[in-house]
């Protein structure tokens, strides 16, 4: 309960605080490194995940809508740019879910469900209420295929392109296209939410 109340509290400081409205915040949870930054009462935190999953890099992210009014979130808002100068979009949610319809299989399924988990305890403390928890269950009901689980845990997992209300959140892993290689070093842009994030990004 400790550490839930710290995380709480940590996001909880960062969106209400106008003097941090423009730094970024990095803190330590289940193993990962956070950065987390609020601009325009919106707050966007994301961890890059340890796991590769067929040919992406992945990343959790979480973003809070602590504004007044709708915002509209896609996978499609995040760019990496890595040190060399290249830049590698994150894949749109029904992309990324046909290629597992596709090409996916059991062991994806392990490995999709894994890499969110590893990350969930410390991220879930966004309180998220249009994220992971609300799409799992339903994404993976009376499903038998390899493939369709995969994709299914795909979906359920991806973020979703959203409108999120004012003091709605939301959570979910972006797949970034990498040739199965890990992003590395480089700055995570968002471009979102009516505002510019741009994070300094080390492999973990």
């Amino acid at each position: 309960m400790t550490a839930q109340r710290s995380l709480i509290a940590i996001l909880l400081a960062i969106s209400a605080s106008t003097a941090l409205i423009s730094q970024t915040i990095e803190f330590e949870s289940g193993g990962l490194i956070y950065l987390t930054q609020t601009r325009n009462d919106v707050t966007v935190m994301f961890a890059p995940l340890p796991t590769l999953v067929r040919d992406f890099a992945v990343m959790q992210v979480a973003i809070s809508n602590g504004s007044k009014d709708q915002r509209t979130i896609t996978p499609q808002d995040f760019v990496f740019r890595r040190s060399d100068g290249t830049e590698v979009r994150a894949s749109a949610a029904a992309d990324v879910v046909k290629e597992f319809i596709q090409h996916g299989g059991g062991d994806d399924v392990t490995k999709l469900v894994t890499a969110y988990e590893q990350g969930l305890y410390g991220i879930s403390r966004i309180r998220s209420t249009n994220g992971f928890q609300q799409r799992r269950q339903a994404a993976l009901a009376y499903v038998d295929s390899a493939k369709l689980k995969a994709a299914a845990a795909a979906s359920a997992i991806v973020l979703v392109p959203l409108k999120l209300k004012a003091g709605d959140s939301t959570d979910g892993v972006l797949f970034f296209p990498n040739g199965g290689k890990p992003l590395g070093t480089g700055k995570l842009r968002v471009n979102t939410a009516a505002a510019l994030f741009e994070f300094e990004v080390l492999p973990q």
